[in-house]
């Protein structure tokens, strides 16, 4: 590969890598809550110690496991003591940290990590619905004069399953397995698991009897909507179960075999709405410790650093298909080739992929997708239309699709080692199976579980 680029390449990474590292999640809670003489602060509260009984800790999410040890160490061992802390998080059986795990942080001794479903499976598992189960026990156990921190982040739709009465988990499985092959975002595959879910939707507030209740929350949603975000455990319901029918109506669910036992609960949830003997009993205080923008901040800073001119673009609102945006932004990369010197642009967004049909589907992810479709539309401009250009997009929290990659990267020496291969990018993208593809070409990014989640980070770079 030559020099020059390598080095782009390089700066590409150590660019994304700033970003992961300002949301990796030990920090942003250790940042947040402090034991200060007889106050604990968390965010802008401010609660005294002798007001509190005990601090029960639960929570869900791919960044479970780097909260958990976070708010251990933000604690301390005599604070813990005292106030009898104990805690469960439903976390990815990689994020299960002990002794020997070279993890950037000390594995958690008083709250439990519980792996909840395999790496790279972003479903419901029987697993988490026992250890969803174990929270709801635990919170309901509380009293008035307890504290309950509940830790949440990206992933924790799939890792806190708790089907409403006459719903299975496989029925739930088949609901998140048909709108995720089907297109549909996360706002509206939320919105259906929250009408089917005794904790989601607020149910974990409305189940916990401590008298004070605190999120605190990585957000991986673009905007930062509170009753997205996980599906909203401790965030009131805006949403009714007459949308969660209309959005099943909208992607066919009928037809593709989802039980009768779902639309019938739903059928029957339509128009009740929820009674006060439902709402959360104690105080509930949500708060945003982290999310894109912290990401896409840091990132910029790290670009400007090494002597880009840099934007950054943190999206407010979810995007387009993979596809399009590894288009636009490909033509971008040219525009800023274009206008000379040293550019990068640090993008933080989420796409969708639809997936063709499991008999024709390959492997990858929408990270993966979206750089094979900057690729495509590459080949398809002038030999050298990849000179001096690098681009890469990968998943905060380092999975990308059920693969083990966050996600990849192009550039002049990726673009013609896929000529050299006859590597067609078309046909790869058609059948969703990009990850073999930048397989072959040593272009994927793995990281393995970076214990944070806040989206994707893209990073653009150009130099004429």
């Amino acid at each position: 590969m030559p020099t020059a680029t390598r080095m782009l390449r390089d700066d590409a990474l150590a660019i994304w890598r700033a970003g992961v590292r300002a949301v990796r999640s030990e920090r942003l809670v250790q940042d947040a809550v402090q034991a200060r003489g007889d106050q604990l602060i968390v965010g802008d509260l401010c609660l005294p110690l002798a007001e509190i009984d005990r601090i029960a800790v639960v929570g869900c999410g791919k960044a479970g496991a780097g909260m958990a040890a976070g708010l251990e160490a933000a604690l301390g061992e005599r604070l813990m003591e005292e106030k009898r802390l104990t805690g469960w998080l439903n976390v990815p059986d990689d994020c299960v940290c002990g002794p020997g795990d070279g993890m950037n942080f000390l594995p958690t001794t008083r709250i439990h990590l519980h792996g909840a479903r395999p790496a790279g499976l972003n479903e419901p598992t029987p697993q988490g619905a026992a250890g969803a189960e174990r929270i709801l026990q635990l919170v309901q156990s509380l009293t008035p004069n307890d504290l309950c921190l509940c830790l949440i982040s990206g992933g924790g739709s799939a890792l806190l399953p708790a089907p409403a009465a006459g719903v299975t988990l496989d029925d739930k499985l088949a609901v998140t397995r048909h709108l995720g092959a089907a297109g549909a975002n996360i706002q509206q595959l939320n919105i259906v698991r929250k009408q089917l879910s005794r904790i989601k939707g607020g149910g974990l507030a409305r189940a916990c009897a401590a008298g004070r209740l605190i999120a605190l929350i990585i957000s991986d949603v673009l905007g930062d909507p509170l009753e997205i975000i996980a599906s909203g455990p401790t965030v009131p319901d805006s949403s009714t179960p007459q949308q969660a029918l209309q959005i099943l109506d909208q992607f066919d669910a009928r037809r593709a075999g989802i039980s009768d036992r779902v639309f019938g609960y739903l059928r029957e949830a339509t128009g009740r709405s929820r009674t006060p003997a439902g709402q959360a009993r104690g105080n509930v205080t949500n708060l945003v410790i982290g999310n894109i923008a912290t990401a896409v901040t840091a990132a910029g800073r790290e670009a400007q650093r090494r002597g880009y001119t840099t934007r950054t673009v943190a999206l407010p609102q979810l995007e387009g298909e993979a596809e399009q945006v590894g288009r636009e932004l490909a033509a971008e990369a040219i525009r800023m080739r274009a206008n000379g010197g040293r550019r990068c642009l640090v993008h933080g967004g989420e796409p969708t992929v639809k997936l063709v049909a499991s008999s024709r589907r390959g492997l990858g992810g929408r990270n993966q997708q979206l750089v094979l479709a900057a690729l495509e539309y590459l080949q398809d401009q002038c030999k050298d239309s990849a000179r001096g250009l690098a681009l890469l997009s990968g998943g905060t929290d380092g999975e990308d699709g059920p693969t083990d990659a966050a996600g990849a990267v192009l550039d002049e020496a990726v673009l013609a080692a896929a000529a050299t291969q006859q590597l067609a990018a078309r046909d790869y993208l058609a059948r969703n199976d990009a990850y073999p593809f930048f397989q072959r070409l040593g272009a994927l990014i793995q990281t393995g579980p970076t214990h944070t989640n806040v989206c994707d980070l893209r990073v653009v770079l150009a130099e004429a």
